[in-house]
């Protein structure tokens, strides 16, 4: 599997124990804090994800995906368990978050979410971005991992017809993760997730970075 022609590849051991034990550390730290659906901003609010965001470990591997110098558009830390035990329905990732709102052509509809400028930009901006997925816990079928359409990145856009349409004719992959595993994936590429069947820890970093040089003096919020 390989990024270019299926829009994902999984690199095993990517990332140390260490690592990973420093960063669960300061997630069990918030005990009941960490929210429902996720921890947003999570390079600001965990000392040890901001390290691993800013390290030439993960630049230099973004760097190769990308046609710039790799820019940081969104880190989140997710965690699936008996109580917050969610589903996610297919789907690509169109939306980006930027710091103003401009009249571009091709871009739109703009909404506003928490304070901060949401866009669907154009194709060019989204075929220019990656999305690492760092497993701190095992990811399988019975705590609701990843799910994908191998090639979809490569359709464009979808509509909510259109994405039914595909995964109808298609064979999903379901991509099974153990600790320290990267999932990389284009944002574009169809993906899911059902709910645990058994449901326990499955903690993930996703990482999204970025090579476009956004216009009109917008920057990435």
């Amino acid at each position: 599997m390989s990024v270019e022609e299926n829009g994902f590849e999984i690199h095993p051991g990517f990332l140390d124990n260490d690592s990973i034990n420093k960063i669960i550390d300061e997630i069990e730290a918030l005990d009941s804090d960490f929210p429902k659906h996720g921890i947003r901003n999570a390079e600001k609010k965990l000392a040890s994800v901001k390290k691993l965001v800013d390290s030439n470990l993960l630049r230099n591997k973004a760097e190769s995906y990308l046609s710039g110098n790799p820019e940081v558009v969104r880190v989140m830390v997710f965690d699936k368990t008996p109580d917050k035990n969610w589903l996610v329905t297919w789907h690509q990732d169109k939306t980006i978050s930027v710091n103003d709102k401009k009249a571009i052509p091709g871009w739109g509809p703009w909404t506003l979410k928490d304070g901060i400028n949401h866009v669907q930009p154009n194709l060019k901006v989204l075929e220019d971005m990656v999305t690492f997925r760092i497993h701190l816990d095992d990811a399988n079928e019975s705590n609701g991992c990843l799910k994908v359409i191998p090639k979809s990145h490569s359709l464009g856009i979808l509509s909510k017809n259109e994405q039914d349409r595909v995964v109808r004719e298609s064979e999903e992959y379901t991509c099974l993760a153990k600790p320290g595993d990267l999932l990389i994936m284009r944002p574009l590429l169809l993906h899911s997730s059902s709910k645990g069947t058994t449901p326990h820890h499955r903690r993930i970093v996703h990482i999204e970075y970025s090579g476009f040089k956004l216009p009109q003096g917008l920057t990435w919020a």
